[in-house]
């Protein structure tokens, strides 16, 4: 399945390297045109981001309970950068607390994620995902009505 003309930048931090496996190996299944940058902790995710020299994510995909800084901390500072507006947020985390959802959209995020248990499921949500992203890319839509809880 070919959902974008244009390659897609994809960023994932995540401290679990199966889950970026997990992650990579759905990703290239949905759409072979994609730029997958990985970070295994927010404060690389950040320094990233904060170099000069970057192409701007379209999708970055956060873990909620990472070391050295947490997912919701890159949210904030990312949310915080005003060159990042248009970029679509995903948390992703094995809660489901309704909390966590509330805290994470009240502070920017446009997904949510309860964390899929295997490569089907994974598959599954992301599908959903970037779909919802294109629909959302190629309209008109406002960024702080895309919201969504998979």
């Amino acid at each position: 399945m070919r959902l974008f003309e244009e390659k897609i930048n994809i960023v994932l931090a995540d401290d679990d390297r199966d889950e970026y496996n997990l992650f990579k190996e759905a990703v290239s299944e949905i759409n072979e045109n994609y730029n997958l940058a990985f970070f295994p902790n927010g404060k690389e995710l950040i320094e990233y981001l904060n170099s000069k020299e970057i192409t701007n994510p379209d999708i970055i995909f956060l873990d909620l309970n990472m070391p050295f800084m947490s997912g919701i901390d890159c949210l904030r500072l990312i949310r915080a950068n005003e060159k990042y507006s248009d970029t679509a947020i995903a948390i992703c985390s094995t809660s489901s607390s309704e909390k966590d959802q509330e805290d994470t959209f009240t502070l920017g995020a446009n997904v949510y994620i309860k964390k899929p248990n295997d490569y089907a499921a994974m598959k599954k949500v992301l599908q959903h995902i970037f779909k919802t992203y294109w629909q959302y890319h190629t309209s008109d839509m406002n960024r702080d009505t895309f919201l969504i809880s998979v």
